[in-house]
């Protein structure tokens, strides 16, 4: 079945990509768990406190209930200050890797053209939906 491009594409292929990663999770971390300690880790340098930390996760990620995601990691040991601790990067290369693997059929043999394009294209949908929110 093609799907045209639009809400229903990127939709179905975001729900079908969480599966996976949720899958790779298993009882770890819950999915919006991941996305804040992955964000603590992409945004170390610009961190400097857990409440600096949560008003990013509520920014980008959209989640109401950052500050608590940031609490519980920190609670686990996996963050300190919103800071990811050494605990939580080992824990944050293992699901990588995880997913690296098990996604990697997903991506090979895709032309870089396309992808590039497709890069630009979604980056481009992403900014207007966060324009349309602000």
């Amino acid at each position: 079945m093609h799907i045209p491009f639009g809400p229903q594409l990127i939709g179905q292929t975001e729900k079908t990509l969480n599966a996976i990663l949720t899958t790779i999770l298993g009882d770890r971390l819950t999915e919006p768990q991941w996305v804040t300690l992955r964000l603590a880790s992409l945004l170390e340098q610009e961190i400097s406190t857990g409440d600096d930390l949560a008003q990013a996760v509520a920014d980008r990620a959209r989640f109401g209930n950052a500050g608590e995601l940031v609490r519980g990691l920190t609670t686990a040991g996996l963050l300190r200050d919103g800071r990811v601790t050494a605990a939580g990067r080992r824990l944050v290369a293992e699901i990588q890797a995880q997913t690296a693997e098990r996604v990697a059929p997903v991506w090979a043999d895709l032309p870089a053209d396309d992808v590039a394009a497709a890069a630009r294209v979604l980056n481009e949908v992403l900014r207007r939906a966060r324009a349309v929110l602000a």
